[in-house]
């Protein structure tokens, strides 16, 4: 119960890394508010947990960072913790990519992240405490083939955690990221169901394995205890040493 009576926010909570965020958070003993789109994988997953509130919100929505906070506040009686996990992707060459989609993951990634990040803050100063951790990717320093918008976005996310462990450092706010290298998810299960493609990739991890939602959850769950509180601005790589030999 190492996160007992914290109130957290989690984005992107139906599947995945954030799926398994909220377990682990409500497994040590927080309150969770678990945000994903409209659908029924939400209350699906969670819908049965009595320390989780689930609220269907698309996070690109004009009203959506006050619609989670507000939320946070009434459900749970504040926000101590806020895991800026929702995300997505776009594949294509740069000089291919249609605008529409540049936005949207830049949208998703970034702006969405930094409006949830704006509304949190005086929640968390309120109480002079207070945990952000926004997922990046090793993209961000890695960049690959027809990922321009997800490589810019994800680089964006560090340039935000940098500049706002900076400036809520004195008033007991962490701010930080980590830096998933290549997790089996929902995100990533079509390509690595393949065996040739799985195989390839882990025997790219120093570990010799994909990494599971679990982990990222884990380094989530480390940067919001009490004993990781003289960390902040840092990007935590959970990659298996993946990017140790590129």
């Amino acid at each position: 119960m190492r996160i007992q009576g914290k109130r957290v926010i989690i984005t992107g909570a139906a599947s995945g890394m954030g799926n398994a965020t909220t377990n682990l958070f409500t497994n040590e003993g927080a309150t969770v508010l678990a945000v994903d789109m409209p659908g029924p994988g939400l209350r699906e997953k969670h819908g049965a947990n009595p320390a989780v509130t689930t609220l269907e919100k698309d996070i690109t929505d004009a009203d959506a960072a006050e619609v989670i906070i507000s939320r946070a506040v009434a459900a749970l009686g504040g926000v101590d913790i806020l895991v800026n996990n929702a995300g997505v992707g776009y594949n294509a060459l740069a000089e291919l990519t249609p605008i529409e989609q540049w936005d949207r993951v830049l949208n998703v990634n970034l702006r969405a992240m930094f409006l949830l990040c704006q509304r949190a803050i005086p929640e968390m100063k309120a109480g002079m405490w207070g945990r952000i951790v926004n997922i990046s990717s090793v993209a961000a320093f890695r960049p690959d083939y027809g990922l321009s918008a997800y490589d810019a976005s994800k680089a964006g996310v560090i340039g935000l955690t940098k500049t706002l462990a900076l400036e809520l450092g004195k008033f007991g706010i962490t701010v930080n990221a980590i830096q998933p290298g290549p997790i089996y998810t929902g995100m990533t299960r079509n390509n690595f169901d393949q065996d040739y493609i799985r195989q390839a990739w882990e025997r790219k991890t120093a570990v010799r394995r994909l990494g599971q939602p679990e982990d990222i959850a884990n380094g989530v769950l480390f940067l919001c205890l009490e004993e990781s509180s003289f960390v902040t601005g840092h990007a935590l790589v959970v990659d298996g040493g993946q990017t140790l030999r590129m």
